[in-house]
């Protein structure tokens, strides 16, 4: 099962009125349930989240390598006409692929379409998330090591 996969049964749970689906695919399982509030509690403002994503792999998964774009959460015209590249996942942003290593992008590198912009930890796997746009960084929207929420901005780019 891949991201994008994940990022469409997630969508489908928010939609539905189902409150958890488990999906098993091979030795992959994986487990999304929404935060639902008892009668009792319903007076007490909830933050609104995406569903919990629990996964269960037995052996690594070959996706795991492969990187993940974030085509599955397009990009959107944020200000100005510029795109907003957002997160497809929950997890923590970082700008290189280790703490030695250079940044994947800086601030006015031109990108072209494909090319990574960060990395995603989540549950112990890295994710490259990839440019779905050519253009200019504008701004990057995130410091490195923070934790980012799925749908939230990371990149500003010029088209």
């Amino acid at each position: 099962m891949n991201l994008k996969e994940i990022q469409q049964l997630i969508d489908m749970i928010n939609k539905s009125d189902l409150d958890e689906a488990t999906i098993e695919e091979g030795e992959f399982k994986i487990t999304l349930k929404k935060n639902t509030v008892t009668p009792a509690l319903q007076s007490i403002p909830q933050p609104t989240s995406a569903p919990v994503v629990q996964s269960a792999p037995q052996t690594p998964l070959p996706s795991a390598a492969a990187s993940a774009s974030a085509e599955g959460n397009p990009a959107s015209d944020g200000k100005d006409g510029f795109v907003e590249v957002h997160s497809p996942i929950v997890g923590t942003f970082y700008r290189a692929p280790s703490p030695e290593a250079d940044p994947f992008v800086n601030v006015n590198d031109q990108i072209e379409n494909g090319n990574v912009l960060c990395i995603i930890e989540a549950m112990k796997l890295m994710n490259e998330i990839e440019s779905d746009v050519s253009g200019t960084v504008v701004e990057i929207l995130v410091e490195n090591g923070q934790p980012v929420e799925y749908g939230q901005p990371l990149f500003l780019i010029k088209p």
